[in-house]
């Protein structure tokens, strides 16, 4: 066998050089279809049909890429190795290894591709530990526990020789009926931002970059369909949208993902003032910027504002997409052509190689000796620790919405009867990007990988003398009901009625939840809440259990039941969570990062609506929720003692603060019941007078308290002037002068105590460089800590 060609020598591989020197060296040498060849990636085991991808993307695949023909010239990326199709872990290692050493000797200078994968709920391969979904991080209001997650990813792909992975997602929930709300982390654009960047500390801590998605306005489309056309304003775009995407792009996040939808008639990924004067001039941004899965072949088949996909692609990159993904169907030899015929600048393909050169260079992909080869590490995928740490957030993330009788925790009953569709599958613990949901199901009699219990065998453990009688009643998205007249009589013959409603995930309506899963109204799905109801008419308690994607609305049934208790989607280790909590084994602590609706139309609507868009005279539809954001329920009780500004006790007075100032607010939280508990308290911000119509409330900081039988702790936020800017009316955000209230609340309708803040001095124009986020301080016991980024000196 003749062996490979050594690379190219040169300055590019003199560690001693910097990144960028290293790079413009290389860049010179490289011919223009070597540098093309870097905006591209290849998905190598995907089926050209696109029957196991996507509606549409079958439009834009065609034949089959040859492999030898596509990495001739070098390899931008490797799309999904691991989450196309159940492979072995340590086979797929060993195939990545060759085909990084294919992909280095076709290629003058010996460079490798960057691998990328899906990583959102845990990376998306074949025996790899299933986390739960963001609303379910969001529930959590932890962002410390989402950071040691995310390294736990992070260290997993590692393992793999996986380089970048796909999230976190930064879309803050705008209409409850769009299928992937269960991929977004709340409704409120502070906790997506705390929660958010939390997952890119610890994901980057590991050396894999964060992909930030979608960037943006992707869950504000029109009657929450995907993919559909976006209308927010540019104050709604400036005030909720973008300020995620700021707080990930401070903590440095290297690579973010353009959106599929337009914004205005302009698809984002087409859109320069988006993806390059925003982004990049305004903000400082300096990674990659990568397509979202065919979006720029769409920019011609479906937003068909380029005639070719050679005009799609120029547009694309002349727009500030660096790389093509999953394929390259308009970069590669299209771009290379345009600019061989002059109608493309080749100064914009170098400028996109250049920062995806810079990229690997960091990885230390262009070092002398650098192998493929991540080592020889045993490929436990699924250990101990990171099942343990995803058990504990599902735990935290579990919400006790109602518990009227006080029927929660349940004390041993004789007989419980479980019914529903979700009661005894492990389905209902998995999002549509996990790896069974997103994958598996297109391999029929693939085992999951990883163990996943069922509410079933997690009750059967955590009640032991208890007899568990089980029936489905009705299926999760089926007419039929000819299950109920068993359900019913269990119920009657039981203690207690625990009932296991909600969604089964999965992609383009083969769900309902999940991408392509959107719902016209948020009623449950199927003759779910008919089941409910008869169930709640027995005169047996009823204790409900929703595992689902999104919220959706109750209806009577939930005020005839004992309890309800919402979980989202909570992962390999959610069923032993939600048994915990309904046995009392688990405090419940957690709050819901969505408003829960009253009545299932009425949508869009969230907490961050301006006065006129609460209850008033001048419209018949009432969105009041049925429980507001923040909202959650426990075993124990609280008092919130000795409210006090900036460490002395508060009198009611306003406090004066410059407009360039800061304040702090507080209170000490003691438990005064007999069971240990956690209190998340919450500040909100409210202007009552400003020169456009804001929220009424909005999140700027949070903190969980936890605390034994008869513990209290102080916590304290400092709160800065910057924290109160928004956009006006002449586009640019603004701190101004005037009286601001901060409430410290258990929720975003249940204040405690309320400060009146005097901002004083004149108005401030402010910029991404704000101060974003509340400083927490937790005494005692508790550590002096950023609730977020964007703290003190950021």
């Amino acid at each position: 066998m003749t062996p490979p060609p050594e690379p190219l020598d040169g300055p590019w591989r003199d560690t001693s050089l910097a990144d960028g020197e290293r790079v413009d060296h290389l860049l010179a040498a490289m011919t223009l279809e070597e540098k093309t060849a870097q905006l591209n990636g290849v998905w190598v085991s995907a089926d050209a049909s696109g029957a196991p991808v996507a509606p549409h993307q079958h439009d834009a695949s065609g034949e089959p890429l040859a492999w030898e023909e596509v990495i001739r010239d070098g390899l931008g990326q490797l799309t999904r190795p691991f989450g196309t199709a159940p492979v072995d872990p340590a086979a797929g290692r060993a195939s990545l290894v060759r085909s990084q050493r294919e992909i280095m000797n076709a290629n003058r200078f010996g460079i490798p591709a960057i691998a990328h994968e899906e990583c959102l709920t845990g990376l998306a391969a074949w025996r790899a530990t299933i986390h739960p979904v963001p609303p379910a991080w969001g529930a959590a209001f932890d962002p410390g526990l989402v950071e040691r997650m995310a390294a736990n990813i992070g260290g997993t792909m590692r393992l793999l020789g996986i380089h970048q992975g796909l999230a976190p997602v930064l879309d803050v929930a705008r209409d409850l009926r769009w299928g992937r709300v269960e991929e977004t982390i709340g409704e409120d654009p502070y906790l997506v931002s705390t929660i958010g960047a939390a997952y890119v500390r610890g994901l980057q801590s590991t050396g894999v970059i964060a992909t930030l998605k979608h960037f943006a306005g992707y869950s504000a489309s029109r009657a929450g369909r995907n993919h559909a056309p976006v209308s927010v304003g540019p104050r709604e775009l400036a005030d909720v949208v973008l300020p995620p995407f700021e707080a990930a792009v401070r903590e440095g996040a290297r690579s973010v993902m353009q959106s599929y939808n337009d914004n205005d008639g302009i698809p984002a990924a087409a859109d320069r003032r988006l993806l390059t004067e925003l982004l990049r001039d305004r903000w400082g941004f300096e990674g990659t910027l990568v397509s979202d899965y065919f979006a720029v072949t769409f920019l011609h088949t479906l937003h068909r504002v380029a005639e070719s996909p050679e005009s799609a692609g120029a547009l694309a990159l002349e727009s500030g997409v660096d790389v093509e993904l999953p394929d390259p169907h308009c970069y590669g030899d299209r771009l290379t052509a345009l600019v061989r015929s002059g109608e493309l600048d080749e100064a914009l393909v170098d400028r996109a190689a250049r920062r995806v050169l810079l990229h690997k260079c960091s990885l230390g992909m262009l070092d002398p000796g650098w192998s493929p080869d991540p080592g020889d590490s045993p490929l436990d995928l699924d250990p101990a620790p990171h099942r343990a740490l995803a058990r504990t957030l599902a735990e935290r993330s579990v919400v006790l919405l109602d518990n009227p009788g006080r029927v929660l925790p349940l004390s041993a009953p004789r007989t419980l009867a479980l019914v529903g569709p979700l009661a005894d599958t492990p389905d209902a613990m998995l999002g549509c990007y996990t790896f069974p949901a997103h994958v598996g199901r297109n391999h029929p009699g693939t085992p999951l990988g990883v163990p996943v219990p069922t509410v079933y065998e997690a009750l059967h453990r955590e009640l032991p003398d208890t007899r568990i009688v089980h029936t489905r009643g009705c299926t999760v998205d089926g007419p039929e009901t000819d299950g109920f007249e068993a359900a019913l009589a269990a119920a009657r013959e039981a203690d207690v009625c625990v009932l296991v409603l909600g969604d089964r995930s999965d992609l383009f309506g083969r769900g309902t939840s999940g991408e392509g899963c959107d719902a016209e109204d948020l009623r449950l799905p199927g003759v779910q809440q008919e089941l409910w109801e008869a169930l709640a008419a027995t005169g047996t308690p009823v204790v409900a259990v929703l595992i689902t994607g999104r919220p959706y609305a109750l209806g009577a049934a939930a005020d005839a039941s004992a309890a309800v208790v919402q979980a989202f989607m909570p992962g390999e280790e959610g069923a032993g969570a939600i048994a915990g909590v309904l046995s009392g084994r688990v405090g419940p602590s957690g709050r819901l990062p969505f408003s829960v609706p009253r009545s299932p139309g009425g949508q869009p609507a969230t907490y961050l609506g301006a006065p006129l868009a609460r209850r008033s005279e001048v419209s018949s539809v009432d969105p009041t929720p049925r429980h507001p954001f923040g909202h959650g329920l426990s075993y124990t009780s609280f008092s919130w003692e000795d409210p006090r500004v900036d460490g002395r006790p508060a009198d009611g007075s306003p406090v004066p603060v410059p407009t360039d100032g800061e304040v702090t607010v507080g209170c000490t939280v003691r438990n005064t019941g007999r069971l240990a508990g956690t209190e998340v308290v919450q500040v909100y911000l409210h202007d009552p007078v400003a020169r456009v119509a804001l929220p009424v409330r909005r999140l700027v900081g949070y903190a969980r308290v936890d605390l034994e039988p008869g513990e209290a702790r102080a916590v304290d936020f400092t709160v800065h002037a910057d924290q109160s800017s928004y956009t006006g009316p002449d586009g640019v955000r603004t701190v101004d002068p005037g009286l601001l209230e901060l409430s410290l609340a258990a929720s975003s309708e249940d204040p405690r105590h309320t400060f009146t803040v005097d901002l004083r001095g004149p108005a401030r124009t402010v910029d991404h460089t704000r101060r974003l986020t509340a400083a927490v301080r937790l005494d005692p016991a508790g550590e002096e800590e950023a609730a977020a980024p964007g703290g003190p000196g950021r």
